[in-house]
């Protein structure tokens, strides 16, 4: 293999937001290794809504240009850094989120809720400018790449990536090829977000009603994670028709159709139907807006866990009625990635598919890295849950 500065490829390079035009598909190269980072041979991955939003931004948290986004890897690894023990040349990964691995939270097993989980993931360094633009050649670049990479440590919109090794899942024995590969890309974000947060951090129980607010990828696999917990009774909350018959396919027990109207209360009322009048023991609240959060608190049973998944405007507030919520003991939590640890829980998740547990090719669909617009569009239509580009 030649030397990392040597490797050229393709790879979205966010400009500007992607409603503004600013995503390109353009050459690269790579900046070479250092010790704690693998070069890997992309073959596909994920779209997140999460890549939307921080590349959909002029300003703010975690916003910086040009950068490649793409946190939802799955590839080969074709050179290691000389300190890096995850995983060896030639091996099939899997890629997620990164973290620190000595903060409190990274030491009692929760690194979705590292302490330094923004710095590592987000924000902009030195250390994670990876890539070059090759439109001239490149022995005529300066000293320093221009393009920022390792967004959740990988940037796996590309054909070739660096990562950080935290973000590697090795998968050696696991998968059977570059086709495994392609479909179960999505397992590093989206799918552990949904299944995790209901199996983990919710540690939902065979005798839990569930209700999930929004069947995108995560609600979806929310719908399939309670499926595998054995809860009881399933509702799938969502506008779109479609989606409803598709959790019901996935193992929704009901489901319960939103309407255009600004009143959201007939949802609380539908699932306190369901449920004997008592409301969902486990509520997972995938939108992030702020009217539906109220709901999805008003609708969880006493004892019940409010799971909070979807990503709302910073400036959202919710208000709680304190003696009400109190009285009724309820939990209100906000979930990163499930909570699990991907060396762990991705593994799990591969078995699943395996058996027919997680029917993940239900909620897929392929695109050519030059189709990307269309795999972007796709799903903001609903065509596709879960787009994932082929590298």
């Amino acid at each position: 293999m030649p030397d990392t500065q040597r490797i050229t490829g393709r790879a979205l390079v966010s400009h500007g937001p992607y409603q503004a035009g600013g995503w390109k598909l353009q050459n690269v190269s790579l900046r070479p290794l250092r010790e704690n980072e693998l070069l890997i041979e992309v073959v596909a991955s994920g779209v997140c809504q999460t890549d939307l939003h921080f590349a959909g931004l002029e300003r703010g948290h975690g916003v910086h240009y040009p950068r490649v986004m793409g946190h939802e890897g799955a590839g080969y690894v074709r050179q290691v850094g000389s300190s890096v023990t995850a995983a060896r040349v030639g091996e099939p990964v899997l890629l997620s989120f990164s973290a620190c691995q000595t903060c409190q939270c990274c030491s009692r097993g929760h690194p979705a809720h590292c302490h330094n989980f923004d710095p590592i993931n987000f924000e902009s360094s030195e250390a994670n400018r990876v890539f070059w633009g090759t439109e001239a050649d490149v022995s005529t670049h300066s000293a320093e790449p221009e393009i920022f990479g390792q967004f959740f440590g990988q940037s796996s919109f590309a054909s070739w990536t660096i990562v950080q090794e935290e973000s590697v899942v090795n998968v050696s024995g696991l998968v059977e090829g570059r086709g495994d590969l392609h479909l179960l890309a999505p397992l590093g974000c989206g799918v552990q977000t949904g299944a995790g947060a209901v199996i983990k951090a919710a540690k939902a129980q065979p005798e839990d009603t569930v209700a999930v607010l929004g069947l995108g990828g995560v609600g979806l696999s929310a719908v399939m994670g309670a499926r595998i917990a054995g809860c009881r009774k399933i509702i799938g909350i969502a506008r779109n028709q479609a989606r409803l018959e598709l959790a019901l396919a996935l193992g929704a027990t009901h489901v319960v159709r939103l309407d255009s109207s600004t009143d959201k209360g007939h949802v609380t009322e539908s699932v306190r139907a369901l449920t004997d009048g008592l409301g969902a023991d486990v509520t997972l609240e995938t939108t992030g807006v702020p009217g539906l959060i109220a709901e999805g608190i008003r609708m969880t049973a006493n004892k019940g866990r409010i799971v909070q998944l979807g990503t709302a405007p910073e400036d959202a507030v919710v208000s709680l009625p304190i003696h009400d919520f109190m009285v009724a003991a309820k939990q209100y939590m906000g979930v990163v990635e499930g909570d699990v640890v991907p060396r762990e829980f991705v593994p799990k998740m591969i078995e699943w598919v395996k058996t027919g547990l997680l029917p993940l090719h239900e909620i897929v669909g392929f695109y050519q890295a030059e189709d990307y617009r269309t795999a972007i569009n796709d799903m903001k239509i609903g065509k596709t849950i879960k787009p994932i580009l082929l590298w």
